[in-house]
């Protein structure tokens, strides 16, 4: 019989921010495996701060492993590609496993999973979950005539190699009052928000966080905002202003 770690096994049975939150986050990059040895839950990041915060809200005594770097070649190409560090946090528990289960989740999840029923206050959590396993945030800059570089454009994107996942998401996010375009690329399908409807993810990601974000991609869209103010609405301040990036 194998040890037997600390966990929240009861984490899962009752929607809160920051269950919500993890929920979305292994939508994106966690996996359940039904075995001969057991009932696991892998949840994986190139961000060791993400695997850490998910830990300590389950409670978990569970080791944190470093995986270190590959060269991989994907399906139907010829290049090799070096992988980066990751941090891989494995729990062995049934408990956690069957909620999952219930929550939609299952083994082989990536092509066929589809979008849960989330509550609407859980919503923003659950998508910014997902949003910091399985999407990003993009700045892009271009040559100006009047100056060197100029803003071109910011988007969000959400990707999954299941069409229902993201339209599921979109139809969640269109109650929100966001629209977006689904487009398939490189074998997955992507959820993209214009710079207008960017905008307005903001304050919708950020404004009831609990410190629940990736700062990397957070800070995308501060920079984004240094280099245009006047993009800064009243919402948009009010979560600069809470999380401490401009004054009151």
């Amino acid at each position: 019989m194998g040890i037997k770690y600390k966990i929240n096994e009861s984490f899962f049975r009752k929607w809160s921010p920051e269950m919500a939150y993890v929920l979305g986050y292994l939508y994106a990059d966690g996996s359940i495996i039904k075995s001969a040895r057991g009932s696991y839950i892998n949840v994986t990041s190139v961000d060791k701060s993400t695997i850490e915060k998910i830990k300590a809200l389950l409670n978990s005594e569970h080791t944190i492993v470093e995986i270190k770097p590959k060269l991989v070649r994907f399906k139907h190409q010829t290049k090799t590609y070096k992988t980066r560090t990751a941090y891989l946090l494995r729990i062995g528990n049934q408990a956690l496993y069957d909620n999952l289960i219930n929550l939609g989740l299952y083994p082989d999840k990536s092509l066929t999973i589809k979008f849960p029923d989330v509550p609407s206050r859980a919503l923003p959590h659950f998508v910014r979950g997902y949003f910091d396993g399985d999407g990003c945030v993009y700045l892009e800059m271009g040559k100006g005539i009047s100056k060197p570089r100029i803003v071109k454009r910011l988007a969000v994107i959400f990707t999954s190699g299941s069409f229902d996942f993201v339209a599921g998401l979109q139809v969640a996010l269109e109650k929100l009052g966001l629209k977006g375009r689904i487009y398939e690329n490189n074998r997955a399908y992507r959820l993209r928000y214009t710079t207008g409807q960017t905008v307005k993810f903001f304050p919708i990601l950020y404004s009831d966080s609990k410190g629940l974000y990736l700062q990397r991609k957070f800070d995308i869209f501060t920079a984004y905002f240094k280099l245009r103010p006047e993009r800064i609405n009243n919402s948009v301040k009010a979560v600069l202003v809470k999380i401490g990036h401009v004054a009151n």
